[in-house]
């Protein structure tokens, strides 16, 4: 297990998901001030927590987010966490989405349970370890991620979290400042 936390004082923590539970979403304490990253003010939308299987990953060193947020993972829990089910989709990321397929046979779980059990999640790290520790997570590997939801402002550029899992296409993908996270 490769495990690291952002200082507390910097990162506080939101409540931490129980093993195998959907992802926890929770509220913004009332005296948590804008979380600061270079370049950008953090403003927490909602705490989030998940322990998901990784189903693929995209780095990016040159869009407009790549400063912020260097890293996207598909992650899948509940029935997507299963590689009896996400096996049998063709997964791919680019351009900031993440894709999936099915063969002639369908898919293997009804869409709107696709949609619910699993989403792109654009990370931006709290410090260098959270960083380094995002650097080595690879596909079919289980996570366990808890941070912020955030709305991200720069000098022409807003960059807001979804906060649902019921979404899907434009809009849809979970923009998290992490704090802390462990892979295995």
């Amino acid at each position: 297990v490769n495990s690291v936390h952002a200082a507390a004082s910097a990162c506080p923590l939101p409540p931490l998901v129980e093993r195998g539970a959907a992802p926890l979403q929770s509220d913004v304490p009332s005296s948590m001030a804008p979380l600061k990253t270079e370049g950008a003010s953090l403003q927490p939308l909602a705490g989030f927590s998940i322990e998901a299987r990784v189903l693929a990953r995209e780095d990016y060193r040159f869009d407009a987010g790549a400063a912020l947020s260097p890293t996207d993972l598909a992650l899948g829990w509940n029935t997507m966490a299963n590689p009896a089910n996400y096996r049998r989709l063709d997964i791919s990321q680019s351009g900031r989405w993440y894709h999936y397929r099915w063969g002639a046979e369908g898919p293997p779980l009804p869409l709107g349970e696709i949609i619910r059990s699993s989403a792109n999640m654009h990370l931006i790290p709290g410090n260098e370890a959270v960083a380094q520790a995002m650097a080595r997570v690879r596909p079919d590997q289980t996570v366990r991620i808890q941070g912020w939801l955030v709305e991200a402002r720069r000098e022409n550029y807003v960059w807001r979290s979804s906060t649902t899992r019921e979404d899907s296409g434009a809009g849809a993908c979970e923009l998290l400042y992490v704090c802390a996270m462990s892979s295995f």
